[in-house]
């Protein structure tokens, strides 16, 4: 948040913010409450936060809304943001599209990535404006220059599908890779698909495994699926059939068979597109021991006690 001119009661803000550090946020939430009580907008933003998260308070979004509200008065765009993703989510206000796009319109105008990112998928969806793929390609583009990972693989997808600018692939991969370097799930899927399939970038099943491997710890079941069939297959590293039933394991704890990239997918042991994942385990099981069987299983088990709390 932007810095403000000192106001009264500075001791409780500072007492305040130290006891968040101290991760005492009931004393903290008691303190930023006096000093918002006289005007400190800094304490005002936090103490909104607070009520917002339901930290050291009992989570209200009206009162989140009200103390975000006095802030954004002021016209601090991270405020003006809030009050906007409050509107557009309908916490502590009645859901109102057109109050979200003002809002966001003007921390955008002080150039806040965040509402350049909820702003043009505002645009993307036409909710609250007029649906234009060019304005929120635009506002995409500033909002990843800004290093917000989730336009970085929105711009990507843009590129990719053509939506607003003329597709062009190496551009998707570009975007994509950044997003993905900041562990944007979705990105990591896509760029794995890319390099699976040679499209924007060089084929490369090792790079397609190591974006897919990354998605797949994030619980992205597609990728799931498909780094099963990598070690399946043994494509882009060692054949692993221990590794590649724990990966269909989970893959199906989460969901239904899906569609692999690439040609081959359908050929890979006679398994078809709208089959369950359980006929994937038991193609993989013919290759298997009992023991390594018992093992996948343990794998399978050990990571999903882990990710699926």
């Amino acid at each position: 948040m932007a810095a403000l001119a000192p106001q009264k009661f500075s001791k409780d803000f500072e007492e305040g913010m130290r006891l968040i550090n101290q991760k005492n946020y009931t004393k903290a939430a008691e303190s930023l409450k006096k000093a918002a009580d006289h005007g400190h907008a800094e304490a005002q933003f936090y103490l909104a936060g607070m009520y917002a998260d339901g930290q050291g308070v009992k989570q209200d979004f009206k009162q989140a809304m009200i103390w975000y509200q006095k802030v954004a008065d002021l016209g601090v765009a991270e405020a003006e943001f809030n009050v906007g993703l409050m509107y557009y989510k309908g916490q502590g206000v009645e859901q109102d599209y057109e109050q979200a796009v003002s809002w966001y319109t003007k921390a955008v105008e002080k150039g806040d990535a965040l509402a350049q990112h909820m702003l043009a998928l505002m645009y993307e969806k036409g909710q609250g404006v007029a649906q234009d793929y060019k304005q929120a390609v635009s506002l995409f583009r500033k909002a990843a220059e800004q290093e917000v990972g989730q336009a970085q693989y929105k711009l990507g997808a843009c590129y990719d599908e053509g939506n607003g600018i003329v597709m062009d692939e190496e551009q998707a991969a570009l975007w994509y890779k950044k997003a993905a370097e900041q562990d944007v799930v979705h990105a990591q899927f896509k760029l794995g698909f890319m390099y699976d399939n040679g499209v924007g970038v060089s084929q490369d099943t090792s790079q397609a495994v190591f974006w897919w491997s990354k998605a797949a710890e994030q619980g992205d079941v597609e990728a799931q699926n498909n780094l099963g069939v990598m070690y399946d297959m043994g494509l882009g590293l060692p054949r692993d059939y221990v590794e590649a039933h724990k990966w269909f394991n989970i893959a199906g704890a989460s969901g239904k068979w899906f569609k692999v990239a690439g040609e081959w997918i359908n050929n890979i042991a006679g398994i078809g597109d709208d089959l369950d994942m359980g006929s994937g385990l038991r193609a993989v099981e013919a290759f298997m021991t009992p023991e390594e069987i018992v093992e996948a299983q343990r794998r399978a088990s050990e990571w999903m006690k882990k990710h699926m709390k």
